[in-house]
């Protein structure tokens, strides 16, 4: 029993924890941190790998699972119960959306996930449950992330302090512009359209070449933005040039007219289908980026019920994988460019882009930039990723230069070594006394086993070590110089 001398320390008061503060202060200070989190790690994409934590999650759960394209395909349930139970504690039907994007053709120009299952159409009907849904990734994921193993980046602890994940990714592939990015957070948007890869890295290669080139220069290289779904760009290169210029502006995106099948070169070129007895049709080969194919087609029959295009008599949908849809005049008298502005007026057939390059810099500070400074920051994180790969490699050569050195004293001693071996009761100390080896290298000649003492050939070993020299001295010549 406790003697009665003891005192018990009296439990603290849960009303001494309150504090009086105004109540508007309160609330706009919590209001702050919610809206800073909702930028900075929900709506808006790293300019370095134009990703958000979501996408940047389910990658890098995608490439745990070994799900390359080498390799066979994995239900969708499966990585998004580990990227919910590992990663990204939100709902798993939010991460399985971002998911199926990154899988659908007609969202991203370079799709990161090689989706197996109905992943949803131009329609806009949705993707299956992911129960019934399969995925790996693509090669441009694995360009995304090339690196990793490589100490490219850095990694943090996930939410749960379990794991870890990558705070970004390192590889070359230009994400942010050639797949674009959209996103609403509070206070403030995103919306970058995708690009042509090959634009994109030509203009980061003049940069290299000529750090101080004007933005009439990068957008000579990069016409402008270049649609998942296609589509033709009608304003002006001074208006797209402006708009890049600062990273706001809109784009007037229209409709492709493409015939394949008319033999005249020009009606292939309008949209226009020869018909017997005079008559023509249009063909849409193409449509404005995220408008779905249905609702087009919806509208337009409505425009033709409410007698409001007296001179389109009716709307087909003949597409298969590739989009035709068939538009046929009242009559062979109608103009076909009246009936086409007609329908850009009235019909989403024509749309408006908001370009906002508003991304988070390297310092995870929301921004917007025009297009020369988004390639700029983009180039100095892959020279960044460049040194710390080359610094990574440089130690793994230093490595086991160490231990090929190590061997080649073994092999040329070897009946000493075997002797050491056999009669001394410490034979590390004695071996690293003889012939001068380090710690490292008598532990690994200790560790060889016997079968490995047949291979061990000293003109094998002395190619190998001048391989290694030749590429250290290679990596050291490029650490050293900004030039190169």
């Amino acid at each position: 029993m406790a003697d009665s001398t003891d005192t018990d320390t009296p439990a603290e008061d849960p009303f001494d924890q309150i504090v009086n503060a105004p109540f508007d202060a309160a609330i706009s200070e919590r209001y702050l941190i919610y809206a800073m989190s909702t930028i900075t790690a929900r709506s808006l994409p790293d300019l370095r790998d134009g990703l958000k934590p979501v996408h940047r999650r389910l990658l890098w759960a995608m490439r745990q699972l070994k799900l390359d394209p080498s390799s066979g395909y994995k239900k969708c349930a499966r990585v998004v119960g580990d990227v919910i139970g590992k990663y990204h504690p939100h709902g798993d039907q939010s991460v399985y959306d971002a998911m199926v994007r990154l899988a659908q053709t007609f969202s991203l120009r370079y799709p990161l996930v090689d989706g197996q299952g109905n992943f949803g159409n131009i329609d806009g009907d949705n993707a299956a449950a992911y129960r019934y849904t399969e995925a790996r990734l693509t090669k441009t994921a694995i360009e995304l992330m090339q690196g990793l193993d490589e100490n490219a980046t850095d990694f943090k602890p996930t939410y749960n302090g379990e794991d870890e994940e990558p705070e970004v990714m390192p590889g070359l592939f230009p994400n942010l512009l050639a797949n674009g990015a959209s996103g609403i957070a509070v206070g403030m948007a995103t919306s970058i359209p995708s690009h042509n890869a090959a634009e994109v890295i030509d203009a980061a290669m003049l940069l290299i070449d000529e750090p101080r080139a004007t933005h009439e220069q990068l957008m000579q290289i990069v016409q402008g933005p270049d649609f998942a779904t296609g589509g033709v760009l009608v304003d002006s290169r001074e208006t797209i040039s402006t708009a890049y210029a600062s990273g706001r502006g809109a784009l007037r995106v229209r409709a492709r007219f493409h015939a394949a099948a008319s033999k005249d070169a020009a009606d292939r070129d309008a949209g226009i289908e020869r018909l017997p007895n005079g008559t023509w049709q249009l063909v849409i080969s193409e449509i404005p980026y995220q408008v779905q194919k249905g609702k087009l087609i919806e509208q337009i029959a409505q425009l033709i019920a409410d007698k409001k295009l007296p001179i389109l008599d009716d709307v087909r949908d003949e597409s298969d994988t590739e989009i035709r849809i068939v538009l046929v005049p009242k009559s062979r008298n109608v103009d076909p460019e009246d009936l086409k502005n007609a329908l850009y007026r009235l019909t989403d057939l024509e749309t408006r882009f908001g370009l906002n390059m508003n991304v988070l810099d390297a310092n995870r500070v929301p921004k917007v930039m025009g297009i020369g400074e988004v390639l700029r920051e983009w180039l100095a994180h892959q020279i960044e990723v460049l040194v710390r790969r080359s610094q990574h490699r440089l130690e793994k050569i230093d490595a086991r230069l160490e231990l090929l050195e190590g061997y080649i004293i073994a092999y040329l001693n070897l009946d000493r070594i075997i002797e050491i071996i056999r009669t001394e009761d410490e034979p590390k100390p004695v071996m690293m006394e003889e012939f001068q080896l380090t710690d490292r290298q008598a532990e690994a000649i200790l560790n060889m086993r016997l079968r490995s003492l047949r291979k061990l050939e000293e003109m094998e070993l002395r190619r190998e070590l001048d391989e290694l020299k030749a590429e250290r001295e290679e990596l050291v010549k490029l650490l050293e110089s900004p030039a190169r």
